[in-house]
């Protein structure tokens, strides 16, 4: 299961551990009891949910690898209940895989984190064709150290976060449902945003009663409710 995101980017689903019912059964053995009838463990889902009983959903884990650029990078690796390894600069070259928005975005006034597309099309232009200037002359001056023989490690300081990386992202079901809180909601970067709402959507096939149950008791964003069917 693959989404792609941006220009270049994807989320994939490598495996996933447990389903809805999983958490059900973290939950009964308090009683010494299992899954009982569709129904009655769907209840149960919908109750652990509304009352903030959320350890049972830690038994559903998701293995992703994501390819996404450095700046989102950093924003995800925020999200520290999570095992990450990534891609490493030091021991592989980067190639001609970099990030260039579509749409270019001004400060919003009325939110200081936000921001705002642009209509202004002499802007848009300008602005898109600094940023690919910027980023192909620094790509040009990576690849002329390379050929001077400095070391990958040190040549890379000049790539800017632009660049495309890729990491394999594990998390549980618990710990995703904050990710999507905070970065599934129009307070986030964009392009932030395109990533969580891909996971949402792959967190949805894979666990539909949970997912369902979290946008009713759970959710505190404001992107996925738009969404929902």
């Amino acid at each position: 299961m693959e989404i792609r995101v941006l220009d270049k980017g994807f989320v994939r689903l490598v495996e996933v551990f447990g389903d809805d019912f999983s958490a059900v059964q973290a939950a009964r053995v308090s009683y010494g009891k299992g899954l009982t009838t569709t129904e009655r463990d769907r209840k149960l889902i919908y109750y652990l949910m509304e009352h903030g009983h959320h350890s049972p959903f830690e038994h559903i884990i998701m293995k992703f690898h994501i390819k996404l650029p450095i700046f989102v990078m950093r924003q995800l690796v925020r999200h520290r209940i999570a095992s990450i390894n990534e891609r490493s600069g030091r021991y592989t070259e980067f190639k001609e895989d970099w990030y260039v928005p579509d749409h270019i975005r001004t400060p919003d006034s009325k939110n200081k984190q936000g921001s705002v597309i642009t209509s202004n099309e002499k802007l848009t232009g300008e602005a898109i064709d600094l940023i690919e200037m910027a980023i192909e002359k620094s790509f040009e001056a990576y690849n002329r150290l390379l050929e001077m023989g400095v070391a990958r490690e040190l040549a890379r300081i000049v790539l800017p976060t632009s660049m495309y990386t890729e990491c394999y992202w594990t998390i549980n079901i618990r710990s995703l449902m904050n990710f999507l809180n905070l970065r599934a909601d129009s307070h986030a970067q964009w392009e932030m945003q395109q990533y969580a709402l891909a996971i949402a959507e792959i967190f949805e096939r894979c666990c539909p009663l949970t997912y369902e149950a979290f946008l009713k008791y759970g959710y505190t964003g404001d992107l996925l409710k738009l969404q929902e069917r």
